[in-house]
């Protein structure tokens, strides 16, 4: 298992009043890793994982920190405009957060296969079959243009899964209402290194790493939550 305690994240400084003594509180650091950079291969390679979790996934805490400084010094000093110029790096860097911390726990090195249990029920009530909803989320991933996400969710309104799909980093649930229940990057840095620019030879063998226990978890969890 791998420390997120290596990597230096920029603290937010305690001079900016009560509200930015509240963020400080509150900084971002990047989760734990579950297993080795190399405990994915050969799905995915250890100089991608290496350089996605402890490069990318860490830029994203660290701007996610430094936006979030910058909005309690605006919110203090009730600069309005300020406060709205942030809210795109807000999102970005937030969603870029949200959406990697599910993604790391989604996969195993022992995943794959198929699910069981409630999952399955589920999986099976709402797309007809286990194959129909891998093909449904592996083809809107693959169709996804330019960078972004491709998602399995939990509808807590209809009760239902849906197939769905984020551009960019836009997390999943303040973006379509949907609870993440599994996730897979599509952007190039996800997979470029070790397939190039085929991404459905990326989103087919990734099936092989799926966490099916943490899936089924999260769809637990969302349901009680209704």
């Amino acid at each position: 298992m791998l420390s997120a305690t290596a990597t230096v994240i920029k603290s937010v400084p305690k001079s900016v009043g009560a509200l930015g003594t509240l963020v400080s509180r509150l900084n971002h650091t990047l989760p734990d890793l579950p297993y080795d950079f190399n405990a994915l291969e050969p799905t995915i390679s250890a100089e991608i994982m290496r350089i996605h979790y402890t490069k990318h996934h860490a830029t994203y805490v660290n701007n996610l920190n430094i936006a979030e400084e910058k909005l309690a010094e605006a919110m203090e000093t009730k600069n309005v405009n300020q406060v709205i110029q942030l809210q795109p790096a807000l999102k970005f860097n937030g969603g870029g957060h949200i959406n990697h911390s599910i993604f790391w726990q989604v996969l195993s090195p022992n995943g794959g296969g198929e699910p069981s249990g409630d999952l399955m029920e589920v999986i099976k009530r709402d797309f007809g079959s286990f194959e129909a909803m891998k093909t449904e989320l592996s083809n809107a991933s693959v169709a996804v243009q330019g960078s972004g996400w491709g998602w399995l969710g939990f509808n807590p309104v209809s009760k239902r899964l849906r197939v769905a799909t984020c551009a960019n980093q836009d997390p999943l649930q303040p973006t379509t209402g949907l609870v993440p229940l599994f996730g897979i990057d599509v952007w190039e840095h996800a997979y470029y290194l070790q397939y190039k620019n085929v991404r459905p030879d990326y989103l087919k063998a990734i099936w092989n790493v799926v966490n099916w226990d943490k899936v089924a978890q999260n769809l637990h969890d969302a349901t009680m939550a209704c």
